[in-house]
């Protein structure tokens, strides 16, 4: 008798295993699919490629000349498009940018949870609010629109949630890291939420990407020495193998989400590093606290912020023009 809750358990698993790996790609012809961070970068891309398969969209953000440009970009390749301005991190915002969805299209398909900031700098210039705003957008965000579409999914018998957490949701990369521990406390939920809502055909999908080439260095926030800390950040963001073009992580996420994956980490590079870290922690640690050694040292502006665009040297600006270029060749529609 003792054994039967284990084999009740088990057939229970077994069957949602083959009910995931039976699933038939998700057509998205006509599917609504809500992005955060639409308005630019990996998120912008994804929305052009959406566009292309004939989702009807709607893209949020908070900078609305921003979003104005995007939206009038979707339009121009025939996209159905809703942009609604939109801050993450407040729950109210968040409940009425999903409202106005459901109220435009009828419902909601696809959230797929873009929307994220980073902020680069030693553990000694980072400081609690530093860990508060890296959670109130890259965990708090992404839980405030699961939560707002939640009941909406379950009540059209299903949809699916595409969170994009991060190769640093796996492994904590020195100089990053409330924006590496907002990403863990992503991955878990995202993962927790899979598990509970598979049986009401809802499908949670949890996306690791590793460094991408978007330009997004100019958009992030540094401390410190925030000159040298913009610097390699930019180079690693730029070096030929290391980091990935969003056009084809966008690739690889659609598939995901078409086939409900529970778990992809995207690049090369990003896959070995993730399986490396969870077979060999101990010597992934230390190679990590090797890599802290190269970083740049404490000092600067401390826990002063400065954007990637007042980090600017001349070789780094040099390097942001090229890295600028192939981001707007890369992405043309």
């Amino acid at each position: 008798m003792t054994r039967l809750p284990t084999l009740l358990a088990a057939t229970a698993a077994a069957y949602l295993v083959g009910r995931a790996l039976g699933r038939k790609p998700l057509d998205l012809h006509e599917k609504v699919v809500l992005i955060t961070g639409g308005s630019r970068g990996l998120g912008l891309v994804l929305a052009r490629k959406l566009a292309r398969m004939n989702a009807r969209l709607a893209i949020v953000a908070r900078d609305p000349d921003e979003l104005r440009r995007a939206e009038e970009e979707l339009a121009d390749l025939g996209a159905r498009v809703l942009a609604l301005t939109c801050d993450v991190a407040d729950e109210a915002d968040v409940r009425r940018a999903v409202l106005r969805t459901v109220e435009h299209y009828g419902r909601l398909d696809v959230l797929i949870n873009n929307a994220a900031i980073i902020s680069v700098g030693p553990l000694d210039s980072m400081i609690r609010a530093d860990y508060e705003r890296a959670m109130d957008v890259n965990f708090w965000g992404p839980l405030h629109f699961m939560l707002a579409v939640r009941d909406t999914m379950r009540g059209q018998g299903g949809g699916s949630i595409v969170n994009i957490s991060s190769v640093g949701g796996k492994v904590p990369v020195p100089h990053l890291l409330p924006y590496s521990a907002s990403k863990f406390a992503l991955t878990g939920l995202s993962s927790g939420w899979r598990a509970e809502l598979l049986k009401d055909g809802v499908v949670v999908t949890t996306v690791h990407p590793g460094l991408m080439s978007t330009g997004s260095p100019r958009n992030v926030d540094y401390k410190g020495r925030h000159e040298q800390e913009y610097a390699w950040f930019s180079l690693a963001d730029n070096l030929p193998g290391l980091a990935q073009t969003p056009e084809a992580a966008a690739d690889e996420i659609i598939d995901a989400l078409r086939y409900g994956r529970a778990e992809i980490v995207t690049s090369v590079p990003a896959k070995v590093l993730a399986t490396f870290h969870a077979l060999f922690p101990g010597q992934s640690s230390t190679l990590l606290s090797v890599m802290d050694r190269f970083l740049p040292a404490r000092g600067g502006i401390g826990t002063q912020s400065r954007r990637g665009s007042e980090s600017e040297t001349a070789f780094t600006r040099a390097l942001g023009t090229k890295a600028a270029a192939e981001v707007a060749h890369n992405q043309q529609p």
